[in-house]
């Protein structure tokens, strides 16, 4: 990693993190009715019947309400389970119960699907720290988004979930680094 981009990377996320603490449960529970619409909205306007997206933790934006939305509705999704070597494996996590991943993520228990599982969903929605209007996305630096959808071959459309001001002018970019398609926010829907 280069040093410069390193520390400018690093920074943005200690940043980042700060500001998701800093919300309150009353900012939390607005975003989250935010991100649930606008979630269902591109699943709808996509035609997504499977989908991949994770489990949100608590600073993370919530996707929790959406992903009730999308099983009710009979919309196949596809969890992320951390590996060892850094690789992602899926599940549809029939149990419904959680644990805390490798990643210190929720995770849920269910049958590992591997890591090509991921080849025949819709749609993949992610999490991150910061997207910038190119569509470049800084996660909080494990690689295991970057390594994913850097080895798929064909690759359906790919969202990050941000808070409003995490969609910024410019992240700090390097060549492992994956873009994504568009955006979500509280309060918009982006494609790049």
């Amino acid at each position: 990693m280069d040093s410069e981009i390193g520390h400018r990377k690093r920074a943005l996320r200690a940043e980042l993190r700060e500001r998701r603490q800093n919300l309150t449960s009353i900012e939390k529970e607005s975003a989250a009715a935010g991100f649930t619409d606008n979630l269902q909205s591109l699943v709808t306007d996509l035609s997504a019947r499977s989908i991949s997206c994770y489990l949100s933790a608590q600073n993370e934006p919530g996707t929790r309400p959406f992903l009730n939305w999308a099983e009710t509705e009979g919309i196949r999704i596809l969890f992320p389970v951390s590996r060892e070597d850094g690789l992602l494996d899926w599940t549809v996590g029939e149990e419904h119960e959680e644990y805390e991943g490798i990643a210190g993520t929720p995770e849920p228990v269910g049958e590992l699907l591997g890591p090509i599982a991921i080849n025949d969903v819709d749609l993949i929605i992610v999490p991150a720290a910061a997207i910038d209007s190119t569509g470049m996305r800084i996660g909080w630096g494990r690689g295991y988004y970057d390594k994913t959808l850097g080895s798929m071959e064909k690759c359906p459309p790919v969202y990050a979930v941000v808070y409003d001001n995490e969609f910024i002018e410019e992240v700090p970019k390097e060549l492992h680094d994956q873009p994504v398609n568009g955006v979500v926010t509280p309060t918009r829907i982006i494609s790049f």
